[in-house]
């Protein structure tokens, strides 16, 4: 799991610079699941957050069909996605619990995300929508989709 430097993230600056993945795998994850929902991919896809119980860090967004979800690392099993980040944050936080909420905002305006103390897109140094297009403009959706499900689908030969 990476940590980032203390005040990366409020910095405008160095938050923009971060590598794609780090920059939406730590703070930034909902506006690439919102970005996700409006291109729409995947068919059937809905937003979900992990919610650190206690107040500790660990809030993460991410789009999933109940089966398989997507997050800044690509299409993974959903329960191995929640089992590595819970792995990873307890970790940290000994110990840590999360609930999971089906999102029912939008992930792309502002005033709905401060009240949930995230970002909305306008206020980064520039515009992370187009940025989580671009990002999301490079996967092959539907192979990588494939791929994941496989992973889901016990070995027929073992």
């Amino acid at each position: 799991m990476y940590i980032l430097k203390s005040g990366i993230k409020r910095d405008k600056k160095k938050r923009w610079e971060l590598p794609d993945r780090i920059f939406f795998g730590y703070g930034a994850c909902h506006i690439l699941a919102g970005t996700y929902l409006v291109q729409n991919p995947i068919k059937d896809f809905y937003a979900e957050r992990i919610i650190p119980k206690k107040e500790q860090p660990g809030n993460h967004i991410y789009v999933t069909d109940g089966q398989i979800a997507f997050d800044y690392h690509g299409y993974s099993v959903r329960g191995h996605l929640l089992e590595y980040h819970h792995k990873n944050c307890s970790k940290q936080y000994d110990p840590w619990d999360y609930e999971l909420e089906k999102v029912a905002f939008d992930l792309l305006n502002t005033v709905e995300l401060n009240q949930r103390k995230m970002l909305g897109p306008d206020q980064y140094l520039f515009d992370p929508v187009v940025r989580a297009v671009n990002y999301l403009n490079k996967i092959n959706h539907a192979q990588a989709y494939a791929k994941a499900i496989k992973r889901c689908s016990p070995d027929p030969n073992s």
